[in-house]
């Protein structure tokens, strides 16, 4: 693999040197901003081998470098040795930008010329790149060519996929109530109409759903919103008559998704909404008319789940915890009795829970990582890299379903025989970590930045941390990622009120020994109000056990004790009836007070 992307890149060389480029970019967003991307846009993966979900490859005439986060880190430097890519690790001190590493790259260059694709940057990006690169020696952006066209010979094609009609009984709210609550939001900021790009946007806006990108259950399409008017485009050829018909009631029209570019162009209202961060630069650029330059109100409006979309959380949590206790009751006797590795736990998990019912398919790929491979915050098992399980160390299991009714993603960290004291006391405090974050109470309206360091202040007194965020929203059988609220040390001024969801999952990872890290989903709900105002606290969704065996029990307050106690007789209560009696014996002791 790492001879065939060095082919890639000198076929890309090759061609940029005709184009006369000095570098190409390339992020690891699709024309709809979207964190995991259809096959046919996976530019950056295919030119650099490396396939995080994260991440901004770089080529130049003599030199290749790729950006990602701290949760690929140690992956990235396995998947990129070799291939003549140097790993550029974000927000790390020493670390330069893009921009400024191509200032360097590129400052003997005569009237240096930079490509990326306008089609797969948004606008924001790439109008903060051009002048990033100006500062840089007055560098140039080329935006209107893709050379993966000519050098990718085997490029997927777009997908084709079915799209489907989302129950009222799963939604809770028609389309047609929707676009009148977004039409609502518009005529408040003065816009005529609204461009949404976002796929899960489209999805939940419209009430369908698709299967064009891996484990998300959205379809490639983008929407136009006036006051009169709703036009879904989309290739035709994955609408049935029944979808059709179904949006004509719910007064949205269709038409084939190449032609928005057109539509845009010859768009007659006065103005538009769009969103710069969201909108891909070449889309941005057709638009004629007034634009009306805010963050979508769409994202906001599908966090804060109705009652129909919250029940159905809850029951898919049910199933889900059911999943995993049968998992975990299997678990270690299939260690012991050898055999077991990080792929093939993986793959029974993914059996316990097709099991149940109303389940659509993984919400991510499952991490399972053992030992050492826990330090690697996105480790995937592959054939390559996968271990025999034995009865001792720990072992990181995030894993998540998409089920009809809600999107589940849970984390456990568990002990499979002797651990050290290390490994104890990582495990504690982490737990208290998640454990502090739970049992908070906040102002509605606080963002998920000035309740983070809760999560973070135990490790932080034992000079531990961790660099990604503390907590993301999850899709009704949507996106498992979900804004535009975060819980995060970086500033997210999103704020959190009652009906959004949102997982609580420190960790620590110790490199080249092991990770620790928990997950729960939980839902905000309301507290109290006061004279102060209204507050928040969390009610826990997931539904499985918190290993025991590592806790060092003298480190945890009596608070924390309580919770922890509370929490697995709930645990107990709710998933003890639909379980064998062999499994419920086995849940009765997971779940003793401590």
């Amino acid at each position: 693999m790492k001879q065939i992307i060095k082919v890639r890149v000198e076929a890309l060389r090759e061609v940029m040197r005709r184009e006369r480029l000095d570098a190409f970019i390339f992020p690891s967003t699709d024309p709809h901003n979207g964190e995991y991307v259809p096959e046919h846009w996976e530019g950056r993966k295919w030119i650099s081998g490396f396939d995080g979900s994260a991440g901004t490859a770089v080529v130049t005439m003599d030199d290749a470098a790729l950006w990602t986060d701290s949760r690929y880190f140690l992956a990235a430097e396995e998947q990129l040795e070799g291939t003549g890519f140097v790993l550029m690790k974000e927000r790390m001190e020493g670390t330069p930008t893009v921009a400024k590493w191509l200032g360097m790259k590129l400052s003997v260059a005569d009237n240096p010329q930079v490509g990326v694709d306008g089609n797969v940057n948004s606008a924001e990006v790439v109008a903060g790149l051009m002048a990033d690169l100006r500062a840089e020696g007055g560098i140039t952006v080329r935006t209107n060519y893709d050379p993966l066209n000519e050098i990718w010979a085997d490029r997927p094609p777009l997908p084709k996929g079915k799209v489907v009609v989302h129950d009222m009984r799963y939604a809770g709210e028609t389309c047609a109530s929707k676009l009148m609550r977004l039409r609502g939001i518009l005529r408040e900021s003065h816009a005529c109409g609204i461009l949404i790009s976002s796929l899960d946007d489209i999805a939940w806006m419209l009430n369908l759903r698709g299967c064009d990108v891996h484990c998300n259950p959205v379809f490639v399409s983008y929407l136009i919103v006036t006051d009169d008017d709703a036009i879904l485009f989309v290739d035709g050829e994955k609408l049935t008559t029944d979808v059709v018909e179904y949006l004509s009631r719910e007064g949205v029209r269709t038409d084939e998704y190449i032609n928005v570019s057109e539509t845009l162009a010859r768009y007659g209202e006065y103005n538009i909404m769009v969103d710069a961060g969201e909108v891909n630069y070449a889309l941005y650029n057709i638009i004629r008319c007034n634009k009306v330059n805010k963050v979508s109100p769409v994202p906001y409006m599908k966090a804060v789940k109705n009652e129909v979309e919250i029940g159905g959380f809850r029951r898919a949590m049910l199933r889900d915890g059911v999943a995993m206790v049968k998992f975990l009751y299997w678990l270690h006797p299939a260690v012991a009795e050898g055999g077991q590795t990080e792929l093939t736990v993986s793959e029974k998990l993914r059996w316990f829970r097709e099991q149940q019912d109303g389940y659509r398919g993984l919400s991510f790929d499952t991490i399972a990582a053992y030992q050492e491979h826990g330090a690697i915050v996105h480790y995937e098992p592959t054939e390559q890299s996968d271990v025999s399980l034995k009865k001792e160390g720990l072992i990181l299991i995030d894993s998540g379903a998409q089920y009809v009714d809600g999107t589940t993603d849970i984390t456990r960290t568990i002990a499979l025989g002797s651990l050290t004291e290390e490994q104890k006391k990582v495990y504690t405090l982490v737990l208290k970590g998640h454990i502090k974050l739970q049992m908070m109470k906040f102002p509605t309206g606080a963002s998920g930045t000035q309740i983070d360091a809760v999560a973070r202040m135990d490790m932080w007194r034992e000079g531990y941390n961790f660099m990604h965020g503390t907590g993301h929203g999850v899709g009704s059988y949507l996106n498992v990622h979900e804004g535009p609220h975060q819980i995060r040390m970086e500033h997210r001024p999103a704020p959190i009120v009652a009906g959004m969801t949102v997982t609580d999952e420190p960790g620590i990872y110790v490199t080249g020994k092991f990770g620790v890290r928990i997950e729960n989903t939980l839902l905000a709900v309301p507290y109290m109000s006061t004279d102060f105002g209204n507050f928040i606290q969390f009610e826990t969704l997931t539904l499985c056990p918190i290993d025991k065996t590592p806790i060092l029990n003298d480190m945890l307050s009596d608070d924390e004790r309580d919770w922890l106690n509370d929490y697995h007789a709930c645990v107990y209560d709710k998933l003890s009836p639909y379980l064998s009696d062999t499994e419920k014996e086995w849940l009765r002791n997971a779940t003793l007070p401590v």
